[in-house]
C-alpha cells in the first residue's frame, strides 16, 4: 500500500466511457425472498454520492469509522464512496469487539463522523463504561452520527444525543437506489421516527394501488423518482418490470409524507397484516414489544386464520437473565394497542434470524408457523 500511495498519479487517467455501463451488482439482503441482482450504473453510484455530499456537508477534515461490512450499499456508498470523493479519512477496524475498540478509535482516530445501524447505537447509548473511557463524553471529536439499514428507536436515538451531544440523524434507502433516498437535515429540524427529506435530485411520493398520489399524512407505497434508481435487476425483466414503471421505483415500502415533506416509514407492503379488512404494520407493534423493560428483540409477522384472515403473531427475544411469558406480553400490548393489533400468539426464542446488517428475515419466521 506504501508502494502504491509514494507512485506518481500525475498522468491522466481515462475517464467512464460510458456513465449508463454497469459499475457493479449489488444483491439484496432478501428479508422476505430470494436476493435479487441490482444492477447499478456510474451514474447511479455517482449521482447518490454527490446527493449525499451536498445534504451532509462532508468536509475534506472529516474522518470516518468503518463499522459495517462493506458489500451492504449502505455502507459502500455512504463509509466509502463518500470519504473517498470528500478527500475525508476513513479508519476501517478488522473487527468491532470488544466495543473498547470503537472508542479507542474514535478518541485516538479524531472520528468526525459515526456510521452505523440502530444496534450500533443502541450499544452506545445505554452500555456502562468503564471509568476510563468516559471521557468519550469530554473529548468527543464526533460531530455527527449517522443511523440507516433499519429502523431506529426514539428512545435510543434520544438517549445517544444527550449522552454524547451530538446529532443522531435517521436516513431511508434500497439498494435499488444506490442506496441513499432521504436523510434528516443536519441544519434543519431533526424528526425523530422519520426517515427526513429527500435527496437533493431526488423524488418521492406515496400512492395508492391505483397509483394515484395520496394527500400528506395518508399511508401509501413509497415510490422514488431520480438519477440514483438502478438499471433493474440482473437477468430478472419479470421483477424489473413489477418495481420500474414510468421512471418511478416502488420500494415496497408503506409510508406517510407529512406536509413538511418528511418521510415516515410504516413497514414493508409484503410485511402488512390485513385483519377483518384492517390493516396492521407490524412496525408498530414491534415498536411497543421493545418498550417491554424484559424484551431484548422483537419482529411481528402475520399468521393466517380463518375467520380474521390473518393475525398478528409475536416472536419475542428476552432480555439476558430475563423470564416472560406469553401472557405477560399480550397483556403489556393490550395497554398500548387496539385490540385487533394485540398479537394472538407468542412465541419466546433466543434469537431471531437477521441479516449482517441487522435486518430481520421475517421470511425465516413464517416458515416456522
Amino acid at each position: 500500500m506504501d508502494d502504491l500511495m509514494d507512485r506518481d498519479c500525475s498522468h491522466n487517467i481515462n475517464g467512464i466511457r460510458d456513465e449508463n455501463n454497469i459499475a457493479l451488482i449489488s444483491y439484496t439482503s432478501s428479508t422476505t425472498g430470494s436476493p435479487k441482482g441490482v444492477m447499478l450504473t456510474h451514474k447511479n453510484i455517482i449521482s447518490n454520492v454527490n446527493s449525499c455530499l451536498k445534504a451532509i456537508e462532508i468536509r475534506s477534515k472529516d474522518c470516518f469509522l468503518l463499522l459495517l461490512p462493506m458489500f451492504h450499499s449502505f455502507t459502500l456508498t455512504v463509509s466509502v464512496f463518500l470519504p473517498v470523493a470528500s478527500g475525508s479519512r476513513l479508519i476501517i477496524l478488522s473487527s468491532i469487539k470488544p466495543v473498547k475498540r470503537i472508542i479507542k478509535s474514535i478518541i485516538f482516530g479524531r472520528v468526525t463522523i459515526l456510521i452505523g445501524i440502530p444496534q450500533v447505537f443502541r450499544i452506545f447509548a445505554h452500555i456502562r463504561l468503564p471509568r476510563i473511557y468516559s471521557i468519550l463524553s469530554f473529548l468527543n471529536p464526533l460531530r455527527l452520527a449517522i443511523s440507516g439499514a433499519d429502523a431506529l428507536d426514539k428512545d435510543d436515538a434520544v438517549e445517544f444525543m444527550k449522552r454524547y451531544r451530538i446529532k443522531l440523524l435517521e436516513g431511508y434507502g434500497l439498494t435499488e437506489a444506490s442506496p441513499v433516498v432521504s436523510i434528516n437535515p443536519i441544519n434543519g429540524e431533526n424528526r425523530l421516527g422519520s426517515v427526513g427529506l429527500p435527496l437533493p435530485d431526488v423524488e418521492v411520493k406515496v400512492v395508492d394501488e391505483e397509483e394515484n398520489e395520496l394527500p400528506p399524512g395518508q399511508i401509501g407505497e413509497l415510490i422514488v423518482k431520480g438519477p440514483n434508481v438502478m438499471m433493474g435487476y440482473y437477468r430478472r425483466e419479470y421483477e424489473t418490470k413489477e418495481v420500474l414503471r414510468g421512471n418511478w421505483l416502488f420500494t415496497g415500502d408503506m409510508a406517510k409524507i407529512d406536509k413538511d415533506g418528511y418521510i415516515w416509514i410504516a413497514g414493508r407492503k409484503k410485511d402488512m397484516i390485513i385483519s377483518h379488512g384492517m390493516n396492521i404494520y407490524p412496525k408498530e407493534i414491534e415498536e411497543i414489544l421493545i418498550k417491554h423493560p424484559k424484551v431484548k428483540d422483537a419482529a411481528v409477522i402475520g399468521k393466517p386464520d380463518k375467520f380474521r384472515g390473518e393475525v398478528p403473531l409475536a416472536f419475542i427475544v428476552p432480555e439476558e437473565g430475563e423470564s416472560i411469558s406469553p401472557k405477560e406480553i399480550i397483556e403489556f400490548c393490550k395497554e398500548h394497542l387496539a385490540n385487533y393489533k394485540v398479537p394472538h400468539t407468542v412465541k419466546i426464542k433466543d434469537k431471531l434470524p437477521k441479516t449482517p446488517t441487522g435486518k430481520v428475515l421475517k421470511r425465516i419466521l413464517k416458515e416456522l408457523i
